[in-house]
């Protein structure tokens, strides 16, 4: 099934080859997740099938139900999404193929008309909740946050799938979704539209599939992803993380650490670079932490969503660690070899 996989993850640009033919989404259908997902070659023209939740998307290419899955991971307002960064730092290994960047807005929604002053209770995912607090506060203050497990979730709830009528035992009295909810649900009821704090917000996805599958190949303009656990608790033990990086002219875009769960101060760090696992300067710095770092899990290459080009300085190209380990290793092939 995995070999599907070849040819999609090439990014905005993607070639016209072979295309998954399963994916599996952060559901129900009205989903941010599933805006993105339809931005991934194939994806119109393939079975898509909501889950109830990351860990289920995720499960279900690990136990190869689906050929590939895409979950949200990151946010511009609420950063990592930690049942992401979680998943795919435990268990089977899992490989990040494409990122698809998703821009927000979101809509207030009840079964039928309702003043805002009648509010009293609103249910929504929580990264939706953190990114319309302050619209909340100000237009509907003391109003209760009802959790969700996913924004589409908490609207189509209120339809029992009989002309829109207002199912038992919602128990809230309001929803936020994405305005693709209202698209495909025209009974619900528009009460506000754009409420987001932050008019700029994006949601970062990714698209995620089995480690057998095809890596996209290098672009200029990529992204590496690793989860890199904390080996030791001590002074100075980040530090020399970072150093594998920074002496090898690799930036870090993203750093995020999370706890294991194993016990108190134990951690790892789920870390994205700018660069492909192909680009020596990018190899030789994972060569150097996982050396540090035995656990270390490299989850994938793939092109950047934004397409910006990588600049990188002249001692740190492909030619500069080519030119200096021909140098070495000339040099060890001169010397006799220690007993």
């Amino acid at each position: 099934m995995n070999a599907a996989i070849s040819g999609v993850a090439s990014g905005p640009t993607a070639d016209s080859g072979p295309h998954p033919r399963r994916f599996a989404f952060l559901g129900p259908e009205g989903t941010f997740t599933e805006a993105a997902l339809m931005q991934v070659p194939g994806a119109r023209e393939s079975e898509r099938i909501p889950m109830a939740s990351v860990p289920s998307a995720l499960a279900a290419v690990r136990d190869g139900v689906v050929d590939a899955a895409v979950v949200p991971i990151e946010n511009s307002v609420e950063g990592g999404v930690t049942a992401t960064l979680d998943d795919v730092a435990s268990g089977s290994e899992l490989r990040i193929l494409q990122e698809i960047l998703v821009p927000i807005q979101f809509t207030l929604v009840a079964p039928g008309e309702l003043p805002l002053g009648q509010i009293h209770s609103i249910s929504t995912h929580s990264h939706a909740w953190a990114q319309i607090r302050g619209w909340v506060e100000q237009n509907i203050p003391g109003a209760e946050y009802v959790a969700a497990s996913s924004t589409a979730a908490s609207a189509v709830a209120f339809l029992d799938g009989h002309g829109g009528t207002r199912s038992e035992g919602v128990g809230y009295d309001a929803a936020v979704c994405s305005p693709v909810v209202v698209d495909r649900h025209p009974e619900l009821t528009v009460l506000a539209e754009n409420i987001g704090d932050n008019r700029n917000a994006v949601t970062r996805f990714i698209l995620v599939a089995s480690p057998d599958a095809t890596m996209p190949k290098p672009t200029g303009a990529d992204k590496t992803s690793v989860v890199i656990p904390l080996w030791q608790d001590r002074a100075g033990a980040l530090m020399e993380i970072l150093e594998q990086f920074a002496t090898r002219g690799v930036n870090l875009s993203r750093i995020e650490s999370r706890p294991t769960g194993s016990h108190l101060g134990d951690y790892f760090f789920s870390v994205d670079v700018d660069g492909h696992i192909h680009d020596d300067r990018v190899a030789d710095a994972l060569m150097g932490v996982r050396r540090m770092c035995p656990r270390t899990r490299f989850l994938g290459s793939y092109p950047r969503a934004d397409q910006r080009v990588i600049e990188v300085s002249k001692q740190h190209s492909d030619a500069a660690f080519i030119q200096a380990r021909s140098w070495v290793d000339h040099l060890r092939g001169q010397l006799p070899r220690g007993n």
